[in-house]
């Protein structure tokens, strides 16, 4: 089962989420306090592994600020905390048809929930209870003519009632009542839950807080352990010995320390292999656990019994410390993977919910952690995470980040008032604060791809580089030209900042084309590119060029139609502000640039709408590239003029640097 949707309400600082769609990976990026941690929590309240993670507690969950209300509320009943989608499999397809029948299921798709109250789960699922009936029937050896007896009853139940009352049953029907009586209270609906939520994926939930306890006292640990009461760093150093192939009992039996050392020092070594598969910031150190027999004089707890310590030894400086005095990250990394070898080992296939993941790691060795997300947890996990570091967040892959906010809004009296976290798509949200790190990472993308790469195509903004990674996707997928992937885009800000990015990195050999937009009062600023030198003329395209008008921007590689086609539905223009050409074309007469008409247009409607802004359109294009797959004249032209373009990029291809 594959989560697509998660909507959060009623819990702790969330009124409403918003429903919020989960991918193979999702980054929620938002500022301290804006409720990052609380949707976390809530998923996890699903269905945690944690056993000790029981149903919510309304006192502690539920908005304190509507505690009061809570009756009057919810009319009586409990209020619901998430609601999920889930896409059902094929491994689950085959595990629901093997028991009820192939064509039992009316859909794909399942949806739980969860409410305050109780720790039980609420299930839909779409079966088509004749089906059930016919496929029981024809396993039970009836033919279909005597299949046809019982599949008028709306419930598989009904028909074991009516199997009850029979005085003697054939041995076909014996067999077609048991088949039923062994679904949970004979009902399909219920037997089918019963199997999916044995599939049903857990949730494992790990905060940055999450690290192992660096020195333990063993008989105090037994002791915590017998009274339910281990802290999270010491709950580690459990699932550590679990990983090592012991446990704490064997630990206090025990009456050979060498066997038990060789067991920590075995499995440390083998987490410390892992960890350097992608910890780039020093390949000198080596976890050491250890067993040790308590001096008296250390403080207590340590001052008797066995006393286990794990210690990071620095072989460029041939010393070892505690592991408490090495690097936040790097221990948070090591534990971690401790955990997560200890979940995956007995839950299998678990959804995993980091909380701020490597939040003291460098800003490369962020980007490192964000590589073992891709390589080792994605293909086999959904991974959601939280971050407000732009070292974390997937520039390469935008479409996956949504942001998190605490939406406050002014009532009529310009009070303030909070409508609770908000999740959204939109990476373009009203606070500048929840952007930042989304703004921050693209910067440092475009910054790498300055640095190390040989073939820089130079566009205007942002925008540029998400319109042409859009229509490149489609014309691929069609065998068309389309901008290879080798071209790193970097936007320049504007012709007039060409000249001074070429003169800066003209001595790294760069093999660089611009593809620029152009108006006719920057004729002056063209021709001082010209006479530079630095840059072949062939070697910069002229949006004009493409769009075969005088002026022009990326925005006129659209045909109009497709172009108010996406306006409209990005700022979801409707009724008699929705858009049209004829409207385009009046907004604005003494330009033939697009995006200017677009703007002045914008500027005529209610203040209810948002301001037109060049990115908006192009994320959604991104986010929306059916928009591309219509067989229209529109978008045919389009695709025509994107390609003319890719097609004088690429005559300068050099790969061989």
């Amino acid at each position: 089962m594959k989560l697509t949707n998660a909507h959060v309400t009623n819990f702790r600082c969330i009124s409403d989420s918003n429903d919020v769609e989960i991918g193979a990976t999702t980054c929620l990026v938002g500022k301290n306090e804006a409720g990052k941690t609380a949707f976390l929590k809530a998923l996890e309240g699903l269905r945690s592994v944690d056993a000790d993670y029981g149903a919510y507690n309304r006192t502690e969950d539920y908005p304190r600020r509507f505690l009061a209300e809570y009756e009057q509320r919810h009319g009586g009943s409990e209020a619901r905390v998430v609601q999920t989608v889930w896409e059902l499999e094929r491994e689950d397809l085959e595990a629901l048809g093997d028991v009820l029948g192939r064509k039992a299921l009316t859909g794909k798709t399942c949806t739980v929930s969860k409410y305050f109250g109780d720790d039980t789960t609420i299930w839909n699922v779409r079966l088509d209870e004749r089906e059930v009936v016919t496929h029981l029937a024809e396993q039970a050896g009836m033919t279909k003519e005597e299949a046809r007896a019982y599949t008028g009853f709306a419930r598989t139940a009904l028909v074991a009632e009516h199997l009850n009352e029979e005085e003697e049953l054939t041995e076909s029907q014996s067999e077609l009542l048991a088949a039923i009586e062994g679904l949970r209270e004979s009902e399909a609906t219920l037997g089918a839950i019963d199997i999916l939520s044995r599939r049903m994926p857990r949730f494992l939930y790990f905060s940055h807080y999450d690290r192992m306890s660096g020195e333990i006292s063993i008989n105090q640990l037994n002791r915590d352990q017998s009274n339910g009461n281990v802290n999270e760093g010491d709950q580690v150093f459990l699932d550590f010995l679990e990983y090592a192939g012991t446990n704490l009992e064997e630990l206090v039996e025990a009456t050979r320390f060498e066997e038990m050392n060789a067991k920590c020092e075995a499995a440390a070594n083998r987490i410390t292999d892992q960890i350097f598969e992608y910890w780039t910031q020093n390949d000198q150190l080596l976890i050491e656990v250890r067993l040790d027999e308590a001096k008296s004089e250390d403080e207590p707890p340590f001052n008797n019994g066995t006393v286990a310590r794990a210690r990071v030894r620095n072989n460029l400086h041939r010393v070892t410390v505690p592991f408490s005095e090495r690097s936040a990250g790097f221990i948070w990394f090591f534990s971690f993977l401790v955990k997560f070898a200890r979940i995956k080992e007995h839950e299998g296939n678990v959804i995993i919910l980091l909380d701020e993941p490597g939040l003291t790691l460098h800003g490369t060795a962020q980007k490192d952690l964000l590589r073992y997300f891709k390589e080792e947890l994605e293909p086999n996990h959904q991974l959601i995470y939280t971050t407000h570091s732009p070292f974390m967040v997937p520039a390469a892959d935008l479409a996956s980040v949504r942001t998190v906010e605490d939406v406050v809004i002014r009532d009529d009296s310009n009070r303030p008032r909070s409508e609770g976290t908000k999740i959204r798509r939109d990476v373009l949200t009203t606070d500048p604060q929840t952007n930042f790190p989304v703004f921050g990472a693209m910067g440092f993308e475009v910054t790498q791809g300055l640095v190390i790469s040989p073939n820089t195509l130079l566009v205007e903004g942002p925008s540029d580089i998400l319109y042409l990674q859009a229509v490149s996707k489609r014309l691929q997928s069609l065998g068309r030209t389309h901008l290879d992937p080798r071209w790193a885009i970097c936007p320049s800000g504007g012709i007039d900042k060409i000249l001074p990015f070429v003169r800066l990195f003209y001595g790294n050999r760069l093999n660089t084309v611009v593809l620029t937009d152009f108006e006719r009062g920057q004729k002056r600023k063209l021709d001082d590119l010209y006479r530079a030198e630095l840059l072949d003329k062939e070697r910069i395209v002229l949006a004009t060029e493409i769009a075969g008008q005088d002026e022009a921007d990326i925005e006129d590689f659209f045909d109009p139609r497709l172009y108010v086609e996406l306006l409209n539905a990005a700022y979801e223009l409707k009724g008699k502000h929705r858009l049209g050409v004829r409207k385009l074309e009046q907004a604005e007469v003494k330009t033939q640039r697009a995006v200017k008409k677009a703007e002045a247009y914008f500027r005529l409607l209610p203040r209810t709408y948002p301001g037109f802004s060049h990115f908006d359109p192009a994320m959604y294009l991104l986010r929306n590239p059916e928009m591309l797959e219509a067989e229209t004249k529109a978008v045919t032209n389009t695709l025509d003029r994107f390609e003319t373009a890719f097609e004088r990029i690429g005559e300068f291809a050099d790969w061989e640097g």
